[in-house]
């Protein structure tokens, strides 16, 4: 597994400082946020003028780019997307599942655009990736594993996120046994409570919350699980550098215990 931090946790600072500390707190790569409203990183609009500042920040500090956080299913947003991430080298396209939770309408929606936008990124040679979201059209288990049955296309994969099944009200670690051999991205973050937010910052951090994250750790490496893992802190936009690098360092820390104690380094 290769340990990563998205960028958004640095979203009051420019994306040099993102990589500079991500860097700095031992991870392996960036996750680099294209969020709107949350960071101004990898800004889709205008992604020819970031993209060479994305590749020399990789270069410098070593970080592998290991995905891009570019919520939108807009089609036009999501090619600019996913030219931006050939160009760059980046992999992966994390998306938003969009819809609203409950509705069967809405998650037929869901399906048919991301079943487009997988064709897209397999045209592209990239992996397009979705989670389930509180809220949102898919948003459990069994939302969840209605997509994964409807899109066999291999660019298309699950992007776990332990925090927003525990806010489903299911156990993050049963549910990812019930969806590993699909999981191509895992976001992860810990929670305290089963509200519709993840928390103040501080305790989305790893080992901070109520989530097993070492038991669910666990699960991926025993199935051989090989790709990103990283870090996604929302809220932080205002939080003072030190505290940031805080949370990337504290989190990094868990993580790495969880590895080792699971035999995965």
């Amino acid at each position: 597994m290769k340990l990563g931090a998205n960028s958004v946790l640095f979203g009051g600072y420019d994306l040099a400082t993102a990589f500079r500390c991500i860097q700095w707190a031992g991870y392996d790569g960036i996750e680099v946020s294209a969020i709107g409203g949350m960071s101004e990183h990898l800004v889709i609009d205008r992604w020819r003028e970031c993209a060479p500042t994305v590749k020399q920040l990789a270069a410098d500090t070593g970080l592998k780019l290991l995905a891009m956080e570019q919520p939108s299913q807009d089609p036009a947003i999501m090619e600019a997307a996913m030219q931006a991430a050939v160009e760059t080298g980046i992999p992966i396209i994390n998306c938003g599942p969009g819809g609203k939770t409950g509705d069967a309408a809405s998650l037929q929606q869901s399906i048919d655009s991301l079943g487009r936008l997988a064709d897209r990124a397999a045209h592209y040679g990239v992996t397009l990736c979705v989670k389930a979201h509180v809220g949102a059209a898919i948003h459990n288990t069994p939302t969840t594993l209605q997509v994964l049955a409807a899109i066999s296309s291999p660019a298309f994969g699950l992007d776990m996120d332990p925090s927003h099944i525990h806010r489903a009200g299911e156990n993050p670690v049963d549910a990812l046994r019930a969806v590993v051999h699909r999981v191509k991205h895992v976001h992860i973050r810990d929670c305290r409570g089963r509200q519709q937010n993840p928390g103040k910052p501080e305790e989305q951090a790893n080992g901070r919350g109520e989530i097993d994250l070492l038991g669910y750790l666990r699960v991926l490496h025993e199935a051989k699980y090989t790709g990103p893992v990283d870090l996604e802190i929302i809220g932080a936009k205002d939080y003072p550098l030190e505290r940031c690098c805080t949370i990337a360092a504290e989190s990094r820390g868990h993580m790495q215990a969880c590895l080792q104690a699971c035999g995965a380094r």
